[in-house]
């Protein structure tokens, strides 16, 4: 008869994951925050490779924090990502997500652009960042290569008091996502955190900020 391990709970299975996770990974690749964050994204992935390719940054995972206390506004580009970041979390927080791709006139923008959605959601947002004036924002970027490729062209065209707090850059798939990924860490002005070569994805996004949700409710 088969066997299953006695967990039944969410709280009991995740927590049995973590162990699971650290007692697979010896030596571990990050400390602190960063593997947490690390081991977040193990669990939504089941996939060990990955610690071989994240950029984790401490400046980077500080930036996060700072402003998911700070009732920060997130900018997603999937609706799957937008579902993924725990409400419970975020609601104690303050913190809104928009799906970009539900944003007033982007097919209409994408048309005049000749682009993808996608590349017209991001313009959108952040032209409704910069009339607005808030920078108190977090972009996570899940799926579309497009999205963070014009996310990154915009960030070089702006000065440094008009800039985004974070940037959580995990597009996937096999055109330009990598390449999108490089992109993003050649530029320096806004803090990162992204998953190098093809790999990423909604999941991924959803993941990043819920390990910040739950480091800046800790403190």
């Amino acid at each position: 008869m088969m066997k299953f391990q006695p967990f039944t709970t969410p709280s009991s299975i995740e927590e049995a994951s973590f162990a699971i996770i650290d007692s697979e990974v010896n030596p571990k690749p990050f400390q602190g925050a960063a593997w947490e964050i690390a081991r977040r994204l193990i669990h939504s992935t089941a996939d060990f490779d990955i610690l071989n390719h994240l950029e984790l940054p401490d400046l980077a995972i500080k930036a996060g924090i700072n402003a998911l206390k700070s009732a920060c506004i997130i900018y997603t580009d999937t609706e799957m990502a937008k579902v993924g970041m725990s409400r419970f979390r975020l609601d104690r927080l303050n913190v809104k997500v928009e799906s970009i791709l539900s944003l007033p006139q982007v097919v209409e923008r994408a048309k005049e652009l000749n682009s993808t959605r996608s590349c017209a959601a991001v313009e959108l947002a952040w032209q409704k960042t910069q009339i607005e004036k808030n920078q108190n924002v977090i972009w996570a970027i899940g799926n579309a290569p497009t999205a963070l490729i014009r996310l990154v062209e915009l960030i070089n065209e702006t000065s440094e008091d008009n800039l985004p707090r974070l940037i959580i850059g995990l597009p996937v798939g096999f055109v330009n996502a990598s390449e999108s990924k490089e992109f993003l860490c050649k530029q320096n002005k806004v803090p990162y955190l992204t998953l190098k070569g093809r790999k990423g994805g909604s999941t991924l996004a959803a993941a990043t900020v819920n390990a910040l949700a739950e480091l800046a409710l800790r403190g």
